[in-house]
This record gives C-alpha cells, structure tokens and sequence, in this order.
C-alpha cells in the first residue's frame, strides 16, 4: 500500500472517508445545537441573576479546564457505555462555555438608552428581550456559538478513543499502526471542516449583524438567505450518513468486535472479523482502537462490543485481579471459570502464541555492558530512561509489580504512546523499553529482549472472549472463531505485526493474506 500514489490511497479510502466525514459532521452538529438550546437560556438566566450567573460560568470555565480525554473517560464510567452518548454529552459541555458568556456577554452590551426607549414604548420585560435585547446581542452570541462549533471539529477527533466514530478513526488507526496516510486522512479533512464551519458560522454572523442588515437591499438578503441555507443543507446531507452509524443493536444479525489500540490487536479483531464475514451470514461491526484494556473490557461486559481477544496474564492480573500463575494450562482454565462466573463471558481456545513483556533495549548497548537478563541492569537503573506505556505504568503485572520482583528501579520513566515506543528507543530518546515479544519491530530495529530471570512475567497466550449471550443467538460463531485455534505460534504473529509496522501494509490485507494461506477462507 505505501508505493501508492496519495490521489489512489484517497480513491480507494474515499467511501469510509465520507462515512467518517458523516459521522464527524453529526457529531459536532448535534452537540453544538445542543450546546446552544442549553447555554443561551442558561445565558439568559446568568444575565437576570448576577450571582447564579457567576457560578454557572465558573462552573462551565471549570469544564472547559477537564483535558478532554480525560472528561471521555469519566463519561465512559458514569454512562456505562461506550459510542456516541458518552461523546456528544462531552462535546456539549465544552461547547457551554462560549455560548454561555457570549450570551452574557451580548446581552451586557445592549445600550441603556435603548432598553429605556424600550420601556418608554410599554414593551413587558419578555417583549423587550424577544424584541430587543436578543436581536441585538445575537451577533455576540453566534460568535459564541462559532466558536463552540469549531472546537468541538477538533475535540471530536478524540471520540473514536471510545468507540464513536468520527475522521479520528483515521488518527487512532495510524498513530496505533505509525501510518502517515492515515494520521493526515483524518486530520487534514478535520482541518479543513474546521475552516468550512468557521466560515460558514462567520457568514451567518455577519448575516445578523444589524450594520450589515442595514446596509443590505432586499435582493443581496435573498442571495445571503439562499446561500445560507444552501450551505445549511450541505452540512445536514453530509451529517446524514452519520446520523444512524451506531447500529448493531443485539437484535440485529450484526457482530461487534472490539480491540485494544496497538497493531496486534487491530490483525487479531480483524482475522476474527474477517472470518465470520466468509463463514456466516452475519455482519461485522468493526470497533477498533478503543482504547486501553479496561475500556475493551467494560464494553464487552456492557454489550457495546460482543466480541474482542485478550491476553491470559492480563485477564489474571489486570481484570481478575489475582496473583500470576505460571502453569500456562492452569491458567487459561482458571480464567474460564472466573470469566463465566464474575462476568457471564466465554473465553474461547488461543491463537497460540504468547504475546508476554520484554524489557528491550539496544543490541549495541547490550552488547557494550554485557546484558543479558534484566537483572543486569541493576547496576546502571539510576541512570536509565525507560519509556513504558500508560498502562504499563500502572498495572500490577506491570511496573509497579516489576520494581518489587527485581528490586529496583530506573532514574526516569518517560509515558509513551504504544505506537511510539519502539521508534523512541531507536533514536535515542530512551534507553530501555517495555516491549511485547512478538512484535516485529524488535529485530526491524536491532533491539535485544533481555531474560526474565525473575520470571516476572506471566505467560501472555491471546484467546477470544464472548459473550456468552452472542453465543446463544449465534451458536455456530463459537465453531467459526475456534478454526483459529492453535494457528498462530510466535514466529506468525511477528511476522504478521512485522508487515504492517514496517512494510506499512494495511491490516485488511496482511489478514486476508494469511486467512487464504492457511485455507480458512
């Protein structure tokens, strides 16, 4: 895919570019015009009741200050479900901010001799704000609202984190697979409806604006009133594709398959996928790039996804909650057990391989200062920079754990991005990092994956997990996902994450690839 030229990379994207266009547009459509119907009473109310109207601004300010991926993640929590809800309520709430103080704002700057030639004419309080102090603040207000709408375009890049569609789909999947293409398939476009938003909100602006109106004939307001609409219509039709893609309800013959954000869970949630597409009936709802483990998890519990792959020592330790256990038959069962009974899900046979952590650092420095296990770096931690990822930071089974089992710790820890990391060893920018050992990039970039002589780490087998009520409605499903079983050692997986992280081929291709060698499809 990377000799293709931009313009048939785009041609061949141009349908899900328009459907993620779509969804963008409805998303940010929909949140400002509720952001609107809530701020400009609450503005109007702050405007009558000074004192309330002063803690409904710092209270709105104090949103605005919640990192917005943060406030997704709270949503997450409080609504129980990933998708669109959880997305636009955040997108209303940082919109709140400048429609409500624009609307105070707009309604403060009405001259006072012009409420007092008001009142001179008899107009009741209601009149002269419906009449008066409305029409003449709307220009401050639609500022207002100008600015909210283009804020929510780029803040809602963030909501395909949680599985609510949007061109941030497009980001998610290239920062998780370090692809360009796609990092600028979704925010160039972002880019641009940014500026198309803001001109057309501008345009309307200028519209309202009494000077302007003024100095209008009948026949330019008709043209200004038909291009306004026109332009109107054009967002609406282009929102529309995005005003239904939340489907996959657990009536409808639709299977929703999630992953976590980092390139083998993008090749695994697609073999899955593309495996029932060939051997069903069923529709596949892809929900990738979701985000971190728990995230996955939660929606699965939640029915938002019904059916995704984990990792055994991750289930043990990260969701279970238990202590590692190292017989790697043992564990699979135990997990079984404890996932049919605290959660009502089925974890299906593994893949497999067995994807554990790796402490990784250069070949070249390795070889420098003779280390071999992880317990050699001992001497030099103190010195050291790792860069780990977020949730590897914060993971019994991951630093927290590791600094327990061997005793030490290194002299700073630097948060990286999964997509990142193995790129920030390669240029320096670390000395050592949390690897996964199957990923390809290990040899592409002349790492060394030192021995776990504290067998730390659990083993890490990949396995499908289900809920067991998808299974009840598609029983064959469990028989389709099981050919799957034992077909993918730790030599295929590195092979598999190798063709798309350094190769740059798309995930679609390198599964279809490997499904039509092995005679699956």
């Amino acid at each position: 895919m990377s000799d293709l030229s931009w313009t048939t990379y785009l041609l061949e994207r141009l349908p899900e570019l328009w459907q993620r266009l779509g969804e963008h547009i409805f998303l940010t459509g929909v949140s400002t015009f509720t952001g609107v119907l809530i701020g400009v009473p609450l503005g109007i109310w702050a405007y009558f009741r000074p004192g309330t109207g002063r803690l409904l601004l710092a209270s709105a300010g104090i949103l605005q200050t919640i990192p917005s991926l943060a406030m997704l993640v709270i949503l997450l929590a409080l609504f129980q479900q990933i998708g669109v809800l959880p997305a636009i309520t955040a997108l209303v709430l940082y919109a709140l901010l400048p429609v409500l103080r624009n609307t105070v704002t707009g309604l403060q700057g009405v001259a006072p001799e012009i409420l007092e030639a008001a009142d001179g004419m008899g107009m009741t309080a209601f009149q002269k704000m419906r009449d008066v102090q409305i029409p003449l603040a709307l220009p401050t207000i639609l500022a207002g609202v100008r600015t909210a709408a283009v804020v929510g375009v780029g803040i809602a890049t963030l909501a395909a984190f949680i599985g609510a569609g949007g061109l941030g789909e497009f980001i998610n999947r290239g920062l998780a697979l370090s692809n360009t293409r796609l990092i600028c398939l979704g925010a160039i476009p972002a880019a641009l409806l940014a500026l198309l938003v803001d001109a057309f909100l501008g345009a309307v602006e200028k519209f309202f604006n009494p000077r302007q109106q003024r100095a209008m004939s009948i026949q330019q307001r008709r043209v200004w009133k038909t291009g306004l609409v026109l332009m109107a219509g054009l967002f609406i039709m282009t929102g529309l594709p995005g005003s239904s893609f939340e489907k996959g309800s657990s009536g409808k013959r639709v299977i929703r398959i999630g992953s976590k954000n980092f390139t083998e869970q993008n090749i695994l949630g697609e073999l899955m996928a593309q495996l029932i597409e060939a051997r069903t009936q069923l529709s596949v709802e892809r929900k990738f790039n979701l985000g971190g483990t728990l995230i996955c998890h939660n929606a699965l519990v939640q029915g938002d996804i019904d059916l995704y792959a984990e990792y055994t020592g991750t289930a043990m330790m990260a969701i279970l909650n238990q202590g590692p256990l190292k017989d790697a038959s043992g564990l699979t069962e135990r997990i079984r057990h404890e996932y049919q009974k605290r959660f009502d899900l089925v974890w299906l046979k593994p893949f497999g391989f067995n994807n554990t952590y790796t402490i990784t650092v250069r070949q070249s420095d390795a070889r420098k200062n003779g280390w071999r296990t992880i317990s050699d770096l001992n001497p030099f931690a103190p010195k050291l920079t790792a860069g780990f990822s977020p949730e590897f930071q914060e993971r019994s089974d991951g630093y927290p754990g590791f600094k327990i089992a061997y005793g030490f710790q290194f002299g700073q820890v630097q948060d990286l991005d999964p997509s990142l990391i193995y790129r920030a060893i390669a240029e320096g920018a670390v000395d050592l990092i949390v690897g996964f050992s199957t990923d390809g990039r290990i040899p592409a970039y002349n790492l060394k994956s030192l021995k776990d002589d504290a067998d730390f780490f659990p083993p890490y087998f990949a396995g499908p997990v289900i809920r067991r009520d998808t299974l009840t409605r598609f029983p064959h499903l469990k028989k389709v996902v099981s050919l799957l079983e034992s077909r993918i050692d730790d030599a295929t997986m590195m092979d598999l994450n190798f063709q798309v992280d350094e190769k740059k081929r798309d995930v679609p291709d390198v599964v279809q690839q490997f499904l039509k060698r092995e005679k699956l499809i």
